[in-house]
């Protein structure tokens, strides 16, 4: 079988031996004689796990007990309207930096005034805006931290005078978090902490049934705080297969060193990938460098070399590379390099691209 070296978006490359542990899972979950995809969520076993999840949230983010960390359905969009639901009053205000936070916006509005402090669609959000100004009569501040579609990403924890709350989808685990600064953070798992079909949400517990509307059961992120914690997250039966993935993920990170040693390790295979695109001729990219991506590197043929994009694209598709088609809104091509994705798949791109570009000298 050819070697495969995956780019995609989301879901994500996973590590090989979280795989391998989940197909053991499958077969014969903790001895139990029964595989994970039948499992009582009531079983002893799975409420280790539950909890020993839950304990790896808080050592990998250093994350305090005044905050909940549940895990649930629905994906990142179905929180677009359940952070709302909890969280505005009157007034939420919203950073759009890309077609999630824009989802996230409309979303919002059902529930309330939303005031966008700041847009960068002007020019297809290929930059984070700057110099805007946080309503301090706000219920809320959202951002978005990382923009899968447009390679543009918040790298740091922002001050914000009113409760700051972050869609962290895509680089969640890739670097240290101040958790303190944050209201609530939440994200899908399917890029850096497991497969789609769990969402991780953390929240600071005080600043829930504060909103005046009565909220429905599965709605309300406090139906998901168990009184005591092997109920969290077990009011309904959970996505337990996405959450054992996650677990494993989690682990494998946590043995290799934790968030700190993977921004090492993140930044290295970024700036291989973004010194080439910069380096070669034959392609140039979309993003403002400042606000450039570690997890998402969007490129396209340099000007007078359009003509090349499906050629290159035929070519790196023999050479292995998987899922570098970049987004319809933005064209050209992009690499995700998220956690599990290893330094030799960013070496066989680059490699790919300089052999191209000598085709074409």
């Amino acid at each position: 079988m050819k070697k495969a070296y995956n780019f995609n978006a989301g879901p994500c490359v996973l590590p090989k031996e979280v795989i391998e542990s989940t197909i053991e899972a499958i077969r014969n979950f903790d001895n139990t004689g029964i595989g994970l995809l039948e499992i009582s969520h009531r079983t002893p076993g799975w409420e280790r796990i539950m909890a020993e999840t839950e304990q790896l949230w808080r050592d990998l983010l250093d994350i305090p007990q005044e905050y909940a960390v549940i895990f649930l359905g629905g994906g990142a969009s179905t929180q677009f309207f359940e952070v709302p639901a909890n969280f505005l009053n009157k007034k939420a205000a919203y950073l759009q930096t890309g077609v999630w936070a824009k989802k996230a916006i409309k979303e919002a509005k059902f529930y309330g005034e939303v005031e966008v402090v700041a847009s960068s669609e002007d020019k297809t959000y290929s930059y984070i805006p700057k110099n805007y100004t946080i309503p301090t009569d706000a219920d809320y501040f959202h951002i978005t931290t990382n923009n899968t579609i447009y390679g543009t990403e918040i790298r740091e924890d922002i001050d914000s005078p009113v409760t700051l709350i972050a869609d962290m989808s895509s680089d969640i685990m890739s670097r240290k978090v101040d958790v303190r600064k944050y209201g609530m953070i939440y994200g899908g798992a399917q890029k850096n902490v497991g497969p789609a079909g769990v969402t991780f949400v953390i929240v600071r517990k005080d600043l829930l049934g504060k909103v005046n509307r009565p909220l429905q059961t599965m709605v309300d992120y406090r139906t998901h705080i168990g009184a005591e914690p092997k109920n969290n997250s077990m009011f309904n039966t959970p996505p337990v297969s996405a959450i054992f993935v996650m677990h494993e993920t989690l682990k494998w990170l946590k043995n290799l060193g934790g968030v700190e040693v993977m921004n090492k390790i993140n930044t290295q295979k970024s700036k291989l990938l973004y010194d080439e695109i910069d380096r070669n001729s034959l392609f140039v990219g979309t993003a403002a460098k400042e606000d450039r991506s570690i997890m998402n590197h969007c490129w396209v043929m340099a000007p007078g070399k359009e003509h090349l994009q499906d050629e290159f694209m035929a070519f790196a598709k023999e050479r292995g590379m998987v899922g570098i088609k970049g987004h319809r809104s933005v064209g050209g091509f992009r690499a995700s390099l998220y956690n599990a994705c290893p330094v030799e798949a960013v070496e066989a791109l680059v490699a790919c691209m300089q052999d191209f570009e000598k085709l074409h000298k």
